[in-house]
């Protein structure tokens, strides 16, 4: 697995039913909060709420979109792709594989140049 978190955390945080309904849409495409929050059914208030554990937890990642009008606004995408949870030895262990952000792409690319 990509990844090890703290299980009773990252359990709590997928109990809550707002997070696995914002996380399930976040894997559609990168979305505004405004975007999730109509997607999902919920007031906007709700999703921000939620969208700091979920960022702590490499649920979702972060983007800034740029507007035409040269505004710009947060979007959010599902970083969490996989989820396993193992009993094992008196533990339950929760191991997830996420996909790396943008900037985290570009980093290994750039680091696979630099060795070739």
């Amino acid at each position: 697995m990509a990844g090890s978190q703290d299980s009773d955390e990252l359990l709590d945080l997928l109990g809550d039913e707002y997070v696995r309904s914002i996380l399930a849409a976040a894997s559609l495409e990168p979305q505004s909060v405004k975007d999730l929050s109509e997607r999902c059914g919920v007031a906007q208030s709700t999703v921000y709420r939620r969208l700091d554990d979920m960022l702590a937890h490499d649920l979702l990642v972060e983007q800034t979109e740029l507007v035409a009008d040269g505004s710009h606004h947060s979007v959010y995408e599902a970083k969490l792709t996989h989820l396993d949870i193992d009993v094992v030895d008196g533990e339950i262990r929760v191991d997830t594989d996420v996909e790396p952000s943008p900037a985290e792409r570009f980093t290994q690319i750039w680091d696979d140049i630099r060795r070739q």
